[in-house]
């Protein structure tokens, strides 16, 4: 029978083994995403780029839209201490905004490093639905922060559901396009989305909506 230190070793080494098997499924899936876009992929797609058994798949996702989720989510938890981090410095709107959309340009840019480097297709992060834990508490930290400033310049009757949503698919737009330049001009982007955003604001409390 074996000693419970042996089992402990045994648990651990099966842990680490389906911890590197998930890994090496999303990190074929972000590639395919890429390549192909993720419309176009399938999960036979996602397989051929990895050295597992095609069963092995369906032990750790259930479909496609599941690894875009986990890859999106996985990105995200890594964004949002970079965005707290604007959120704490942060003096007004403008600096909130161009820090937030500057340091979610900046992430995007790096995490494509090597696609950039190798002028192969990019992955977009912001994932395909918005009804994960992390789009979800992501969008609520956003929605708060807006929510807070506005009512700090006296415009607290706008609408700060849509514009929540509208700062975060302009994000993911024009975060999109941008990696599609070369060299990606992160900088220059938050500028644009930020004037944007200001602009629709300061026309939207204008008009009173």
């Amino acid at each position: 029978m074996p000693k419970l230190a042996e089992l402990g070793i045994q648990h651990g080494k099966r842990a680490m083994a389906k911890a590197a098997n998930r890994r090496c499924i999303l990190e074929a899936a972000r590639v395919v995403f890429a390549r192909i876009g993720f419309d176009a992929a399938n999960i036979r797609d996602i397989i051929r780029e990895t050295p597992l058994a095609s069963g092995t798949f369906y032990n750790y996702f259930k479909s496609k839209e599941e690894v875009f989720e986990a890859i999106a989510d996985d990105s995200l938890k890594r964004f949002r201490p970079l965005l707290q981090s604007v959120r704490e410095n942060a003096e007004d709107l403008n600096s909130y905004l161009v820090g937030a959309y500057g340091a979610y340009f900046h992430f995007l840019a790096n995490e494509n490093a090597q696609a950039i480097t190798d002028d192969a297709p990019h992955l977009a992060l912001i994932g395909v639905r918005v009804d994960t834990p992390e789009m979800k508490t992501m969008f609520e930290e956003i929605h708060t922060d807006l929510q807070l400033v506005l009512m700090k310049m006296g415009y607290d009757q706008i609408d700060t559901d849509y514009l929540a949503a509208a700062a975060i698919g302009i994000a993911r737009e024009m975060g999109d396009h941008m990696l599609q330049r070369r060299p990606p001009d992160a900088d220059h982007a938050a500028r644009i989305a930020t004037q944007i955003i200001i602009t629709s604001i300061e026309a939207l409390a204008e008009e009173g909506i």
